[in-house]
C-alpha cells in the first residue's frame, strides 16, 4: 500500500527535490507552498493522509500554526517538522505541539525517507486499534477507551484525549506495571531507537498523562531519579 504525505514547503527548488524523491521512494506526495492550500487539502481528506510534513517558516501563518489547525481537525495523523532554524525553544514548541520529529535544514534526504517510514511505521499500530470496536481497557480505576483515543477516570463521564503516540506509551506501561522501566528500554521497545529527541518526547508524554491521571486514587506514574519511571497501579 502506497502511504500519502502532506507536505507543506514554501521553497519551489527544495519542494520539488523532496517531491521527486520521495515519489522515486513509493510515497504519495500532496506538495502545497502555502498553509491556507495545505490545510484546504487536509479538510478536503481528513482521515486520507499517513503524516503531514510541515516547513515551520512558511508566509502568513507559520509551521506551528498549522499543525495546531491541524491536530484540531484530526489529532490521530502524525507530523514531522522540517526548519532551518535549530533553536531549543523551537524543538521544544514542536515537541510540545506533538510533533513526531524535527528535521533541521540541511538535511541528508535518505535519512528523510527512513524518518518518514519510521514514523509511519510507529503509528501503524494505533491506526489498527481505532478499527477494533469494545476494546476498553481497565487500569486501576482508569478506563482507557482504544478505539476513541480518550480515557476516564472511575464512573465520570469526562474522557480526556490522548494522541495515538501517548495510547501507546500509556498500554505498555499498563504491561509492565508495578515495575522500574528505564527510560532506554521504554524508547528502544516502543519506538525502535534511544536518541535525544525521542527521550525529550518522552517527557512531554509522560508529563501529558500525569496532567490526564491526576484525578486517579490507584494510577500514577512515578520517576525514579536517573533510572526511569513505575507505573504504579493498585489492582
Amino acid at each position: 500500500m502506497q502511504h500519502k504525505v502532506l507536505f507543506v514547503e514554501d521553497e519551489l527548488d527544495l519542494g520539488n527535490v523532496v517531491k521527486q524523491y520521495l515519489q522515486l521512494m513509493d510515497l504519495d506526495v500532496d506538495w502545497h507552498t502555502n498553509a491556507e492550500d495545505a490545510f484546504s487539502a487536509f479538510e478536503d481528506n481528513i482521515n486520507g493522509y499517513d503524516l503531514l510534513m510541515i516547513d515551520i517558516q512558511l508566509p502568513g501563518v507559520d509551521g506551528f500554526e498549522l499543525a495546531r489547525k491541524f491536530s484540531q481537525r484530526n489529532r490521530h495523523t502524525p507530523f514531522l517538522f522540517l526548519t532551518a532554524r535549530n533553536e531549543k525553544k523551537d524543538r521544544l514548541l514542536g515537541l510540545g505541539l506533538g510533533a513526531d520529529d524535527y528535521i533541521s535544514k540541511p538535511f541528508d534526504i535518505d535519512e528523510l525517507v527512513l524518518r518518514i517510514r519510521n514514523i509511519i511505521r510507529r503509528n501503524k499500530p494505533a491506526e489498527v486499534q481505532t478499527k477494533t470496536p469494545g476494546s476498553d481497557l481497565r487500569i486501576g480505576d482508569i478506563i482507557l477507551h482504544k478505539d476513541l483515543f480518550k480515557i476516564s477516570i472511575g464512573k465520570s463521564s469526562e474522557k480526556g484525549s490522548l494522541t495515538p503516540r501517548e495510547m501507546e506509551l500509556l498500554e505498555f506501561l499498563f504491561r509492565h506495571r508495578n515495575t522500574v522501566l528505564k527510560r532506554e528500554d521504554i524508547l528502544v521497545q516502543l519506538w525502535g531507537e534511544n536518541d535525544y529527541f525521542l527521550g525529550r518526547s518522552l517527557d512531554v508524554f509522560i508529563s501529558r498523562l500525569r496532567k490526564l491521571i491526576v484525578n486517579s486514587t490507584r494510577v500514577k506514574i512515578e520517576n525514579v531519579y536517573g533510572v526511569g519511571f513505575i507505573f504504579s497501579v493498585q489492582e
